[in-house]
């Protein structure tokens, strides 16, 4: 005897996994995860198909969730609809197999996403995963399961935001990011929550996310600390940026 009964709290991964099964449509969200809103002919360009082709992918994009458009004069630009849709993008690039390198440019692309990227709206690579660090060895923000570092928990998934964080600001947060020029009072009144990590993809350690890692890279990007390198994802460290890293955290760039 079959149970017809519906499965209450079924997710349809199936649908999600069909909207990224195109290699497009997976570029197009990819070149998406920096937070950007992008119109349709960049998109078509740096997906490498022809306007009319692009267009059908970012209906199909917006239809299923994925994308959101609004309209700017005579262009509409997309961007994803969520944190959340970077952070998946994020996970399943643990999963998905290496593209084979098949130039010295692609080669030096993929070494400057694992240095240092914006993961949405927040830092990662490995610099973002040193920043922790170092706010932890300077008890800006302290651990508090137990663990060492920033090194993630035998319970945490491979590359994703994390349900639960094992941390909270330390003794010494208000000075440290001041020095850092962060209003750490005004990141606190945020509907937002001040505190998130993820684990990130490359590094498989954890890096600060939340309304406090939107506002440090910000802050870095408005000093001219960082900046965006022609694929925009990824980030370049200034030689002001590296002194002001090394000065006050004690980040070798």
């Amino acid at each position: 005897m079959t149970d017809d009964r519906p499965l209450y709290g079924y997710t349809d991964i199936a649908a999600v996994g069909a909207l990224l099964a195109d290699a497009t449509r997976a570029r197009i969200v990819t070149t998406l995860t920096d937070g950007r809103a992008l119109p349709a002919s960049v998109l078509a360009a740096e997906s490498g198909v022809a306007a009319s082709t692009a267009s059908e992918h970012l209906s199909r994009l917006v239809d299923g969730g994925l994308l959101t458009v609004e309209r700017s004069g005579r262009h509409r630009y997309y961007r994803l609809s969520n944190r959340e849709v970077a952070a998946a993008i994020e996970a399943l690039a643990v999963l998905a197999p290496a593209r084979p390198v098949r130039s010295l440019r692609e080669s030096t692309r993929a070494a400057a996403l694992r240095r240092a990227r914006s993961c949405y709206d927040h830092l990662a690579g490995r610099l973002g995963v040193a920043v922790t660090a170092a706010l932890l060895d300077h008890r800006a923000l302290v651990r508090t399961d137990g663990g060492t570092g920033t090194e993630r928990s035998q319970h945490d998934p491979i590359s994703a935001p994390l349900r639960e964080h094992p941390y909270e600001l330390g003794p010494n947060a208000e000075p440290l990011f001041t020095e850092l020029g962060v209003d750490l009072a005004a990141t606190t009144h945020t509907r937002r929550p001040l505190l998130r990590f993820c684990v990130d993809w490359s590094e498989q350690r954890h890096h600060l996310s939340g309304a406090l890692g939107a506002a440090v890279l910000t802050r870095m990007e408005s000093a001219g600390w960082v900046e965006r390198t022609a694929t925009r994802r990824s980030l370049r460290v200034t030689d002001s940026g590296a002194r002001v890293l090394d000065k006050v955290l004690g980040v070798g760039v």
